[in-house]
């Protein structure tokens, strides 16, 4: 029960993040109108991008614990 509630929470903070990284990547840069071949990420959104990675590994531990239980 404790475990599906914090999968929840998760889950939440994952979709967040996610949400947030904007990186202006519309339908114009799927067809070639973006010119930013190599970008580096500073800041708040290379903080954004290391946090969904940590998020999603917790995450698939969380449900590999409540898959194995």
């Amino acid at each position: 029960m404790l475990l599906d509630i914090v999968q929840l929470i998760i889950a939440v903070l994952l979709v967040t993040t996610i949400l947030l990284q904007n990186r202006g990547a519309g339908l114009g840069a799927a067809f070639g109108g973006s010119g930013n071949i190599y970008h580096t990420k500073r800041g708040v959104e290379k903080t954004l991008f290391i946090a969904t990675i940590g998020l999603s590994a917790i995450f698939l531990v969380i449900a590999f614990i409540n898959a194995v239980s």
